[in-house]
């Protein structure tokens, strides 16, 4: 049932622990399913994913029961069709800037007029084993639209953004944020106020706050924010720091 409860997890506001995975290997959604991730998120923005190695990767996520999102590389209705119909449980979208760009990503996601085009003979609808009603309910009960806050432009319309109907959370993308605004790292007090402010506008309107953290001691420093979802790192970040701490272990011997 993590699938079926990923998105009422997320209105619930529970804490959750995710990663990006940069590697397009279905081994490594197969691995990271075992562990005491909640999720994880293929990111097709900034890694070499394309349609085939998602989908690999998506029926071994789908067949595990594995909540997988996927970051796209822009928001395009063709993209996000793809990737729901191979099995995603949501995506999230970026530089979203504008409430009205939210509401054609909200429309794109979803079946209805103008938005997802309707097949019933996809993994994520069973291949044929619903009928369009029981279709339609697990869309609703189950996809997840994420909303990428990483632009000073987007900030001044946050509240908007959150505000829209059918978007289910917020992604404050603290790295691009901090570079739009002028800065080198992710440690100034206006990245703390857009996190702060981003986190009150998914508040009041009801809806998930999440952002990128390198680690879990960043996690509980941001938490005070309102961010309960965290992606932490990557897989390649994880795998790298691991190979460091041992090799240097060893290295310290001679």
């Amino acid at each position: 049932m993590r699938i079926e409860n990923f998105k009422s997890r997320m209105a619930n506001r529970d804490m959750m622990a995710g990663t990006f995975l940069k590697t397009p290997a279905y081994e490594l959604v197969e691995v990271l399913a075992t562990s005491e991730l909640d999720f994880i998120c293929i990111d097709m923005e900034h890694s070499p994913f394309d349609r085939a190695r998602t989908d690999a990767c998506l029926a071994v996520a789908r067949a595990l029961d594995f909540p997988v999102l996927v970051r796209v590389t822009h928001f395009a209705p063709q993209t996000v069709l793809q990737v729901l119909d191979m099995g995603a449980v949501g995506v999230v979208a970026p530089h979203i800037i504008t409430a009205e760009q939210a509401k054609d990503l909200v429309r794109a996601a979803h079946f209805g007029p103008g938005g997802r085009g309707f097949a019933g003979a996809t993994r994520w609808a069973g291949y044929g084993r619903q009928n369009m009603a029981e279709v339609l309910a697990q869309s609703a009960r189950q996809t997840v639209v994420i909303a990428q806050i990483e632009e000073p432009e987007a900030l001044e319309n946050v509240e908007q953004i959150a505000a829209t109907p059918g978007v289910d959370g917020l992604f404050l993308g603290p790295s691009d944020m901090s570079v739009s605004m002028g800065y080198s790292d992710t440690n100034s007090e206006q990245l703390r106020a857009a996190l702060a402010r981003c986190g009150a506008a998914a508040e009041a309107s009801g809806k998930a706050y999440m952002t990128f953290v390198p680690n879990a001691a960043k996690a509980a420093d941001w938490a005070q924010f309102g961010a309960h979802m965290f992606f932490i790192g990557s897989e390649q970040g994880w795998m790298k720091s691991g190979a460091n701490t041992d090799a240097e272990g060893i290295h310290a011997l001679g």
